[in-house]
């Protein structure tokens, strides 16, 4: 899991956020970080311009909210890194009609830029409190087509019909076999999957057959989704 360096503890205390141009940081985001990693779509790069992630992220942490890095949240979570956000999102190719499945909330914040690119987003978050604090975050930034559930993905959700998107905020060790059911044929998942510290970021595609292909994107290092770590091993 990532965390803080004392070095940015220190930064981020001694940060004059008076006096800290947001609007600047967003625009620098995009072009300096998220367009340099190979992001390069239109509406995905529009996107991360319009919302402002400063919403969405701890107060605490708020100087921080461009910044590349993965930004802590409660119970342990993590926001993702602007550019892993970008590049999921590209890679998604998501369509305005279509419907899109995010396993793991967090902030809300990729529970908003799928609901800017999708006709509806229905979000999944296991802890009551993150899901409370999305729906209001969601509500603040005038986003209305996501609905925030709260269950663990794993026990007691069940959705109500096949997705066209289904993106995963946390890695697993493989792909569990009831994300592929909930995809409808071409569809796409975006998941991290591996072990650490040799991660990879996928997209698995559902062909008109049933079959999966997928195509390897980038390395990169997530938290695990709580039900989805690896078994551990065991040496003599």
């Amino acid at each position: 899991m990532q965390t803080m360096t004392n070095t940015q503890s220190i930064g981020l205390k001694l940060f004059d956020l008076e006096h800290f141009d947001l609007e600047q940081a967003r625009r620098n985001m995009v072009e300096n970080q998220v367009r340099t990693f190979e992001v390069l779509d239109a509406r995905v790069l529009e996107t991360l311009a319009s919302l402002p992630r400063e919403a969405f992220v701890l107060p605490a942490y708020r100087a921080l909210a461009y910044a590349d890095m993965a930004l802590p949240l409660p119970h342990g979570e993590l926001m993702m890194k602007p550019i892993v956000e970008g590049r999921a999102l590209q890679a998604l190719d998501m369509q305005p009609h279509e419907r899109a499945l995010e396993i793991g909330t967090g902030s809300g914040y990729f529970t908003a830029c799928l609901a800017k690119l999708n006709r509806h987003v229905v979000s999944v978050e296991r802890h009551a409190d993150l899901a409370e604090t999305a729906r209001a975050r969601l509500h603040g930034a005038g986003i209305e087509n996501a609905e925030i559930f709260h269950a663990d993905v794993f026990r007691d959700f069940k959705p109500d019909g096949a997705f066209d998107v289904i993106a995963v905020t946390g890695a697993v060790a493989a792909v569990p076999q009831q994300f592929r059911d909930w995809l409808k044929p071409d569809g796409r998942i975006f998941v991290v999957t591996g072990r650490e510290p040799a991660m990879r970021a996928l997209l698995l595609k559902r062909e008109a057959d049933g079959s999966f292909s997928e195509e390897r994107l980038f390395e990169t290092e997530l938290p695990y989704l709580a039900g989805a770590e690896p078994q551990r091993r065991f040496s003599l």
